[in-house]
This record gives C-alpha cells, structure tokens and sequence, in this order.
C-alpha cells in the first residue's frame, strides 16, 4: 500500500478493544487490496489499525488465521447476497438466475479483497477441514436456482443437479476473475462482465435444452 494510501485509511474514530477484530479485518482488506492475501504482516496489519503489535493476538494465533476470518465472514455476506438476489425464484427462475449472476459479479467487484481471500487455496476450509458453512450455503443458492431451471425438463433429461451447480459457480467465478474484478480494465473487452456472464449462461442454459433456440431472458429484451 502507498504512503498516501496508508495515511488516507485510518480506523474508525469509535474505535475501543470491543470493535477490535472488525478494525483488524478492515486493516486486512486494505492490505490485501494492495499487496494480496501472502503480501502482509499480522504486524503490518496492526500497525495500520493503529494498534500495538501484540493486540491482533487478542483475537488471531497468526497471519493466517486473520485471513481466515476475513474469507469466513466475506462468505457470510457473500451467502447473503446470493441468497437476496434469488428470491426464491421470484418472479420467474429465469429472471431471478439473472440477478443471482449480477449479484455474484457485484460481490466480487465490490468486495475483492474478501473474495481474493475467499478462494485462496488452502482457506477455504476451516481448521478442522470443514467447508465454512456459509461457503456452503452459497453453494446451496446455486443448487436451488438449477432445481428451478431444470424443473421445466423431462426428469430423464435434468443433468446431474450438483454437476450443473459446479458449472455455474465455475462460470460465474471465471467471468468474476477475469472481468468483475478488473484483472483485464487496459484491455478494450466490448461487453461488460455482466453482458460477458449472460451470454456464457445463455449458451450453457440453451445446451441443456432448458431455453429453446431464439429465446433470450425476459432481463435482456
């Protein structure tokens, strides 16, 4: 992080020991903006909280259990976002699908310290080697939208529901990667990563034979 960019942040002037941690995490995000998950200190971090060098271990054993709560809790919200912009499918499947892919690309843009962190190999799981529940729960939205695409097919002709979930995180993930977080922005790329992430989801959905030929979501008319 630059000099003045170390000296714009500073923590919240409401700032005591019980908001300690949220003050760490937010310490995390900016470093970790700047330098990535491997680029910082647990001192560093500290330091630009304002705290002293040993006040992090209040709440984290290391470096890397810091970031594992920044991923943990970037989940949490991530789940949460997905699980909004679903709506239960409402008002049709297709035009919900549309906004939980909009709202996937958002986080990632939006948040992309926590997502960098929260797809770091090796963060993912806890220290027990569990998924972090939230991870899963938003595993579970994509689920829930491909029961709801795949409703309308003949129960002989539905993909493997999990298989397809897996596809459309990998969709999702790649156009987030590549697009949403700004990876490519010197390059001139014609459609933006929501246009980019349609028309990859299009295709994928029209290959399954859950839209017919010509057909295009009600969002894109």
């Amino acid at each position: 992080m630059s000099p003045s960019a170390r000296n714009h942040w500073r923590r919240p002037r409401t700032y005591h020991h019980g908001n300690l941690k949220e003050v760490l995490l937010e310490a995390a995000r900016k470093l970790i903006e700047q330098y990535g998950p491997a680029g910082f200190s647990l001192t560093e971090a500290a330091r630009l909280a304002g705290v002293s060098p040993a006040a992090p271990y209040r709440h984290f054993r290391d470096r890397e259990a810091l970031l594992a709560e920044v991923a943990r809790s970037g989940f949490e919200r991530f789940a949460a976002r997905l699980d909004m912009a679903w709506n239960n499918g409402v008002p049709t499947p297709l035009s919900a699908f549309d906004a939980l892919g909009k709202a996937y690309l958002a986080f990632a843009r939006d948040e992309p310290a926590s997502y960098a962190v929260m797809f770091e190999s090796g963060l993912v799981h806890s220290a027990e080697g569990r998924s972090f529940p939230a991870a899963e729960r938003a595993f579970d939205v994509l689920q829930k939208a491909a029961v709801a695409l795949c409703r309308q097919l003949p129960e002989a002709k539905r993909p493997p529901l999990k298989l397809m979930s897996l596809h459309i995180w990998a969709i999702s993930h790649g156009v987030a990667t590549l697009f949403a977080q700004g990876a490519l922005q010197s390059r001139k790329v014609p459609l933006s990563p929501e246009e980019i992430l349609e028309s990859n989801m299009l295709i994928y959905l029209k290959g399954l034979g859950i839209l017919p030929d010509g057909s295009i979501p009600a969002s894109s008319s």
